[in-house]
């Protein structure tokens, strides 16, 4: 029962920080991992369980979505659900040893890039690139999404803010419409084609967390400043890779 409960909290609080800024998957694959279940599975088991979490914050942002100067709306899905399809595909096809050995890495840099990609984006302008260059860029980070997903949406923020001059504090529904995008893609390949049925009363616990914690934490990032927002996500993101690090040790 405790190691339900586990799931269960770690899926409120993944919903939550996907709709504040983003990070979820910090809490959610690493509490999975801690209650047995192998790296892979979790972290299939991470993009279906917060799916729904990530399409209620869609609903909540329904109205506030601004798109990038340059590149339409719907070009920019398409991108997100090509690359979290092979991405997900790559998770899939790859030998879970590899998935094993790369995703501490993984998890510190997405925790670098939450803690200093605003500022190098900063320092590097923002200068507007071309539709077939934030298309490409697009392309390549829902790949990474579809793959491991760990701070991919704050990822695509960076990325925006450099190649589209888009301001990262006007980004928010914009990504959780795109991670939405790259999770439900994704999803469907997971639950055909890996072991996440099996892993269904934990997956559920979850994905009912994430539910609740997708809705309301949207609902509370509008009321909260940009650098809160940041503080919450990095935080969770910095504590939950020394843990896994120290996990693997």
């Amino acid at each position: 029962m405790s190691a339900l409960l586990v799931v269960l909290l770690a899926g409120i609080a993944a919903g939550a920080l996907n709709a504040v800024g983003g990070g979820g998957s910090f809490v959610a694959f690493p509490a999975l991992v801690a209650v047995g279940v192998t790296a892979v599975t979790a972290n299939a088991a991470t993009t279906v369980a917060l799916l729904p979490g990530g399409l209620a914050s869609v609903w909540v942002y329904r109205r506030e979505l601004q798109p990038l100067p340059s590149t339409s709306t719907r070009v920019l899905t398409v991108s997100s659900i090509i690359g979290g399809v092979l991405g997900a595909v790559l998770l899939l096809a790859l030998p879970s040893e590899s998935f094993d050995a790369v995703v501490p890495w993984l998890l510190a840099f997405a925790t670098f890039v939450l803690a200093f990609g605003r500022r190098i984006a900063k320092s590097l302008g923002t200068t507007i690139a071309g539709r077939p260059t934030i298309i490409a860029g697009q392309l390549l980070l829902s790949i990474y999404g579809g793959y491991f997903g760990g701070a991919s949406g704050l990822l695509m923020v960076a990325f925006w803010s450099v190649a589209a001059g888009i301001d990262p504090g006007r980004a928010n529904p914009l990504r959780v419409i795109q991670m939405a995008a790259i999770y439900l893609t994704a999803a469907i390949i997971f639950l055909v084609a890996s072991d996440v049925i099996g892993e269904s009363l934990k997956v559920g616990l979850m994905l009912g967390g994430a539910l609740l914690g997708g809705f309301g934490g949207a609902m509370i990032a509008r009321s909260l400043s940009a650098p809160v927002q940041r503080a919450i996500v990095v935080g969770s993101a910095a504590t939950m890779t020394a843990a896994y690090f120290v996990a693997l040790s």
